[in-house]
C-alpha cells in the first residue's frame, strides 16, 4: 500500500498559508531605514565625547524634539535630568569607558512637556579594526510601566511593613493589658505570716492569653492563715471571669466559716449556679487553713476538688504526697464531694502546692509526660532549705522544659523555718 505525499490541501489550511505570505511580504517591504526610525525603543549614535551624531524618530518624539535641535548640537548627557547627569558622569561614562559596554541602567530622561520619562540605557562602544574606538551606539527603553509596577511594589511594601510595625504595637499593647489583668488575679505579694515562710511563682505560657491559675494566702483569725490555689479550665477572657469569682468567694467563704470543705462547698454552689443555663465552667482547687500547734508545728487542715495532691518535703530530705482521693471537680454538679486532710509541718517541712501545668509538661525526644512521680524524686533531691529555695528551683526546672511547657503553672510553697543550732556552752574556766 503506498501513500500519497502530493495531495491537495484543505480550503481552511489555503487561508492560512495566504495569510503568512501576507505578513511576510509586508516584512519584506520594511527598509532598513524604517526599521530603524520606527523601532518600538530608542536609538542613537554618538560620538565619543558624547555629542550626538545619529537618533531615531522614537527617541525624538519622546524627547519632543526635532532632528536639527539634536544631531550635532547636543550630547547624550543633555538628554538625561539632573540626577541622571551626575550618574553618567561618575558612573555610567567610567564604566562604558573601562569594560566598553554597560547594559540595562535605569535613568531618566528630559520628555516633552517638561515630563520626567523612566528608561533602561543600553551602550556600546564600536571600534575600528585595529580596536580604536570609534563610536557609541545606544538602546534607550521606556520604563515607564515597569516603574510603575516597581513604585506600586514599594507603596505595597511600606504598607504591609507599616501593618507589621501597627500590629507589633497593638500586640505589645494587649500583652500589657493582658499582663496587668492577669497580675490582679493574683496577690501583688505574698503577706509577712509569723512563724512561717512562703513563696510563690507563676508562669505564663503565652502572653496573648489570660491563664486560669490562680493562689492566695490571707489572715483568718486567732492566728490562723487560709491559703488556696486552683486552676479554672480554659483561658481567655471567660477564664479570668472564672479566677476572679473563685478567689473572692473563697475568701468570702473562708471569713464566714473557714473549714476547707465548706469554703470547697461553697465555691461550688455559686460556680454550679452561676454557669448552670451556658457553657459549663469549673475548676480544680486546694482549700487550707494553717494554725500554730505548739513546739514549732503548724497544723494544716485542707481540702481538695479534683486538684493534684499536695507535696511535702520533709526536714529529713524525703518528699511524699498527702492523699486527697475522690474530690469531683468545683462546679460540675449541684452537690460535690471533697476531700480533706490532716497534716503537722514540723520545723524545716515545706507543703507545696501546684498546678497541673508543671507534672503535664512535656519532656525527652519522645514529649512523655513529667509526672508526679518525676516531680516528687526532684523535690526529695533538692536541699530541704525552705519555700522560697524550692521555688527557686523549680522555676529553674520549668524553664528548662521549654516549649515542652505549654500551660500556665502556678506554684505556692509554705514551710515551717528550720530550727537554729544550739550552740555549744562557752568553756569559761
Amino acid at each position: 500500500m503506498t501513500c500519497r505525499t502530493d495531495r491537495l490541501p484543505d480550503p481552511g489550511e489555503e487561508e492560512d498559508v495566504d495569510a503568512t505570505d501576507a505578513v511576510f511580504t509586508s516584512l519584506l517591504e520594511d527598509s532598513t531605514e524604517e526599521l530603524y526610525e520606527q523601532a518600538p525603543c530608542g536609538y542613537l549614535s554618538t560620538l565619543m565625547d558624547g555629542t550626538i551624531a545619529k537618533i531615531n524618530t522614537t527617541l525624538l518624539d519622546w524627547l519632543g524634539l526635532e532632528r536639527s535641535q539634536v544631531v550635532g548640537r547636543m550630547r547624550f548627557p543633555d538628554l538625561l535630568t539632573v540626577g541622571g547627569k551626575l550618574y553618567h558622569e561618575t558612573h555610567f561614562a567610567p564604566l562604558l569607558q573601562m569594560k566598553g559596554e554597560v547594559s540595562g541602567i535605569a535613568l531618566d530622561i528630559k520628555a516633552a512637556r517638561k515630563q520626567r520619562m523612566p528608561v533602561l540605557v543600553t551602550s556600546k562602544v564600536k571600534t575600528s579594526e585595529a580596536g580604536e574606538p570609534l563610536l557609541i551606539r545606544t538602546t534607550v527603553f521606556d520604563a515607564r510601566d515597569r516603574r510603575a509596577y516597581e513604585a506600586e511594589l514599594l507603596r505595597g511594601r511600606r504598607a504591609a511593613e507599616e501593618a507589621r510595625r501597627q500590629s507589633e504595637a497593638d500586640r505589645a499593647r494587649l500583652q500589657e493589658a493582658l499582663a496587668v489583668l492577669q497580675q490582679s488575679l493574683l496577690p501583688a505579694e505574698l503577706p509577712v505570716v509569723p512563724g512561717l515562710e512562703a513563696g510563690s511563682y507563676y508562669h505564663t505560657a503565652s502572653p496573648d492569653l489570660l491563664g486560669g491559675d490562680f493562689y492566695d494566702l490571707f489572715p483568718l483569725n486567732e492566728g490562723r492563715w487560709a491559703f488556696f490555689l486552683g486552676d479554672v479550665c480554659g483561658k481567655g477572657p471567660q477564664a479570668a471571669a472564672v479566677t476572679s469569682l473563685a478567689r473572692y468567694t473563697l475568701r468570702a467563704a473562708a471569713l464566714h466559716n473557714a473549714d476547707p470543705v465548706n469554703a470547697l462547698t461553697t465555691l461550688n454552689s455559686v460556680l454550679h449556679e452561676r454557669y448552670t443555663s451556658g457553657e459549663g465552667r469549673y475548676c480544680t482547687a486546694i482549700f487550707g487553713v494553717l494554725e500554730p500547734a505548739g513546739n514549732g508545728h503548724v497544723r494544716v487542715d485542707l481540702a481538695s476538688g479534683g486538684h493534684p495532691s499536695a507535696l511535702i518535703q520533709r526536714a529529713d530530705g524525703s518528699a511524699h504526697y498527702l492523699p486527697t482521693p475522690g474530690g469531683l471537680l468545683v462546679g460540675v454538679l449541684p452537690q460535690a464531694p471533697f476531700t480533706a486532710a490532716r497534716t503537722d509541718l514540723r520545723p524545716g517541712d515545706t507543703l507545696l502546692l501546684y498546678t497541673d501545668g508543671l507534672t503535664e509538661a512535656r519532656i525527652g525526644p519522645k514529649r512523655e509526660l513529667y509526672g508526679e512521680d518525676a516531680l516528687r524524686a526532684f523535690t526529695a533531691a533538692h536541699p530541704p532549705t525552705g519555700p522560697q529555695a524550692l521555688i527557686t528551683a523549680l522555676s529553674g526546672l520549668l524553664a528548662s522544659f521549654g516549649d515542652g511547657l505549654d500551660d500556665d503553672t502556678a506554684l505556692l510553697a509554705l514551710g515551717v523555718p528550720a530550727a537554729l543550732p544550739t550552740p555549744a556552752s562557752e568553756d569559761l574556766t
